[in-house]
């Protein structure tokens, strides 16, 4: 089984500057502080068109319910990667090592009349019987959670 996580994130600003703002370690970083995360490292590699992003993150699991608290512990380690072929289209691989599951999927940048969507379509996977499948639906509601935290980062960032 798994689940799909389809979230779009808006921005009043053309696509270039919603790229170039993605591709910019210091709105990473405030995007780490707007999810409140305890740590974070922030990697960003360009070479021409391709970029590279990496979140290395540490996060609190207060609120975890307690059947999923046994798998991730007190704090948890995740990490964000992310390969983007042009500005507007990238792969978005999220792991948590040491952990079950595996999030995957991709970021797609466009723009209509100065308003510019990057659509984030992932499958989220949890190979555990019996759990696996509450184990993905919180890891869909964190990652949604997550999303909005970086939507409402990046307008603030984008408004300055």
């Amino acid at each position: 089984m798994s689940r799909r996580l389809l979230h779009e994130l808006t921005y009043d600003a053309p696509a270039a500057d919603v790229a170039a703002m993605l591709a910019d370690p210091e709105f990473r970083k405030e995007v780490c502080a707007a999810q409140r995360v305890t740590r974070s490292e922030v990697s960003v590699q360009r070479d021409g068109d391709h970029l590279e992003v990496v979140v290395d993150q540490w996060q609190h699991t207060a609120g975890v319910p307690s059947f999923a608290k046994k798998f991730v512990g007190e704090e948890t380690n995740v990490i964000q990667a992310e390969s983007w072929a042009t500005p507007l289209l990238g792969d978005i691989v999220v792991t948590l090592p040491g952990k079950p599951g595996d999030i995957r999927g991709t970021a797609r940048i466009t723009e209509s009349d100065g308003v510019t969507t990057e659509t984030v379509d992932l499958t989220i996977k949890v190979g555990i019987p019996l759990i696996g499948g509450k184990l993905e639906e919180l890891l869909r509601d964190l990652m949604t959670k997550a999303l909005e935290a970086e939507n409402t980062a990046g307008r603030a960032y984008l408004s300055r």
